[in-house]
């Protein structure tokens, strides 16, 4: 073979291998390039997919309330917030009877703070049973349980005192007039799965 045709053999040769090169760069690029876009994606979709903890923390929650004493709070979280479960008890219950709603900014529940099935004197299922949401519906705080009569000066019949900026609630989670609080305690959705077991989160089936 002459030296030119060595030549000739040599370049056909290097572009050959310069043409496997590139084809092999291109498609290396393309593989690494579609990993990337996926990492990079993943936690984009995975954003947008609820994660375990707060799919629990949107589910109906079970209380035992076989062993509450009557006047007893029990405390329970749902969606992130304080639920309290109150046992009232007989003279609670009596005291409701007589108070003076003439106090009370909305003592029918006429706001829609409430399922239908508890806008009565109780904002309950059961009268024994008041469940609220703990949250003062004038800037957030959380009221303080204060159910014994007298407590909070010679007036007071019982209920719920917020610290934050004196909102006060009747025993039913009912607001006084004349507090910063515009509107009612919150009642959660409810239901009774049997005489001791009550399902936070979930109107009855």
């Amino acid at each position: 073979m002459t030296d030119l045709n060595q030549d000739v053999s040599n370049h056909n040769q290097d572009e050959q291998l310069d043409d496997e090169r590139r084809r092999f760069l291109l498609h290396t690029t393309c593989v690494l390039g579609g990993v990337g876009a996926a990492c990079a994606l993943t936690p984009f979709i995975t954003s947008w997919l609820p994660s375990s903890k707060a799919q629990a923390a949107g589910a109906p929650v079970k209380v035992d309330v076989s062993r509450m004493e009557p006047g007893e709070q029990a405390i329970i979280e749902w969606r992130g917030k304080p639920v309290w479960i109150i046992k009232r008890s007989k003279d609670m219950l009596n005291q409701l009877q007589k108070e003076d709603e003439s106090q009370l900014r909305d003592p029918d529940s006429l706001v829609d703070q409430q399922p239908e099935y508890a806008q009565n004197k109780y904002r309950s299922i059961n009268p024994e049973f008041l469940v609220l949401i703990g949250i003062c519906t004038h800037l957030g705080c959380s009221p303080k349980y204060k159910p014994n009569l007298g407590e909070l000066g010679p007036d007071w019949p019982g209920g719920f005192f917020c610290p934050c900026h004196g909102s006060t609630f009747d025993l039913s989670g009912r607001v006084f007039k004349g507090v910063p609080a515009p509107i009612n305690l919150e009642v959660p959705p409810h239901h009774f799965l049997d005489e001791h077991t009550i399902v936070i989160g979930e109107d009855a089936k």
